[in-house]
């Protein structure tokens, strides 16, 4: 263990700047991931777009006032026979009026409380998106730590790999010089410090590319990683208690539900196309007309109110494909929670026995790194005094770093490995986590927007 937590401080270095004693931590980076990440934003604002759908639902419920004003002239010429003769008479008026209509809906089949019903289950259903994007983010940034740690750790170890081949083509051209070994034996390390600076230049475009993940994920630069830990304990103590979470808990098969739940809404509002609708309409208008022969004002006022009833008898038949369309697509949305429901199963199972093997090939990796620094020692004693070649000694040297390698890797998959569950049981949360953030409440901007009447400006809220 300790050797890996060296490894991963190494990295950690070599990952950023070198100056300077503050290092970041992980906490750190999935608290800046949770707010700056520009998917999570985004889903937030659709959120809140969402939202929207309520009171534009419950404006079914609210009376629908319109205004009207005109104005204009006319200009009038006419001719009739006045017994001695043709007469013509001609006039302009300017006539104008203004006047208001109210239409109440007073009875539409339920289709507005059914689309109320809907809208709200859209909402709650969005949340559940916006909790499951929350879980890929914070997953994603700490799986992008992860990375840069991992990768910074390979790079030194291949830098150090590196430098103990280039001792030991040294050491072999002196012994060659003195002719205790053959041109072979040279050849040999030459050929393993070649390699080494292939694999160096590698895992340096590996560091690059782990770098620029994590920026676009965090929206922060990698400084100075610290080593980060597993979070095994907000983990299910059994395979049987995450499944059971997971099933229950995973926003993905919550969404799913409440989809099913609109898609049932929207049968109803389709068959509220065969229902009778009831309505109570009113108007007022004020007219005047200005004539200019003799400065006439002619003034009239109309009101009435009326109570409509309308009864669908055949409208093309488009309601009943609504209708039909409609019911297939709740047989649908209740098939995607099946769907959902295996994911999570497969994929809670997968990181179970991805955490059980992670923290085997740790214990494996830990005994090969200790048994392959006595072995190299010894193969090194026994190649200065002639029992073993320079091949030996670079095989030796080799096992080494591919077991230090194997235990940094198996080091990083057992804490992604750990985050990775918690998503799969839909635990997984700034909340969880106790991140030193601002939560962000959905509910704050549902609240300011669900009754609001009028108004044109998006509320300051979340």
């Amino acid at each position: 263990m300790r050797t890996f937590r060296l490894a991963l401080l190494i990295g950690g270095l070599a990952s950023g700047s070198a100056s300077g004693a503050w290092a970041q931590t992980l906490d750190q980076a999935l608290a800046s991931a949770y707010d700056a990440n520009p998917s999570l934003n985004s889903q937030r604002a659709a959120t809140r777009a969402v939202d929207e759908y309520v009171p534009i639902a419950l404006s079914g419920y609210r009376p629908q006032i319109f205004g009207s004003a005109s104005i204009g002239s006319q200009w009038v010429e006419g001719r009739y026979d006045a017994g001695v003769g043709s007469v013509t008479s001609h006039y302009k008026t300017d006539p104008s009026s203004f006047g208001i209509t109210i239409s109440q809906t007073i009875y539409d089949g339920l289709k507005t409380a059914n689309s109320v019903r809907g809208a709200e289950a859209q909402v709650k259903g969005q949340r559940e998106l916006l909790r499951n994007t929350e879980q890929t983010v914070l997953l994603d940034a700490a799986t992008a730590y992860m990375n840069v740690l991992e990768d910074g750790a390979l790079l030194e170890l291949r830098r150090q790999n590196l430098t103990a081949f280039e001792e030991e083509l040294k050491s072999a051209r002196q012994r060659f010089a003195v002719g205790e070994i053959t041109r072979t034996d040279v050849a040999q390390a030459e050929a393993s410090v070649a390699d080494a600076k292939s694999t160096l230049a590698e895992a340096t475009a590996n560091l690059k590319t782990a770098n620029a993940v994590f920026v676009r994920v965090t929206q922060l630069q990698p400084q100075k990683l610290s080593p980060a830990r597993p979070v095994d304990g907000l983990l299910p103590a059994s395979l049987d208690a995450a499944l059971a979470s997971g099933l229950t808990r995973h926003p993905a098969i919550r969404a799913a539900q409440y989809a099913m739940d609109q898609s049932a809404t929207e049968v109803k509002v389709a068959e509220a196309a065969l229902s009778p609708t009831l309505s109570l309409n009113g108007s007022a208008t004020n007219q005047y007309n200005y004539y200019s022969d003799g400065d006439r004002i002619e003034r009239g006022t109309d009101v009435a109110a009326t109570l409509n009833l309308s009864v669908p008898i055949y409208q093309g038949g488009a309601e009943y494909s609504s209708i039909r369309q409609s019911k297939e697509k709740l047989t649908q949305a209740r098939i995607d929670i099946d769907t959902e429901r295996d994911q999570v199963r497969a994929s809670v199972q997968q990181y179970w026995s991805g955490l059980q093997a992670a923290k085997a090939a740790i214990e494996s990796a830990q005994a090969s790194v200790a048994a392959n620094e006595i072995a190299l020692k010894g193969v090194r004693e026994e190649w200065r005094v002639g029992q073993r070649t320079t091949l030996d000694v670079l095989n030796a040297q080799t096992s080494l770093f591919e077991a230090r390698a194997s235990l940094v890797t198996a080091q990083r998959d057992r804490v992604v490995a750990s985050f990775s569950l918690l998503s799969s049981v839909g635990e997984l949360s700034a909340g969880t986590l106790k991140l030193k953030v601002r939560a962000y409440n959905p509910k704050v901007h549902y609240d300011q927007v669900r009754d609001a009447w009028i108004g044109v400006r998006t509320p300051g809220g979340q």
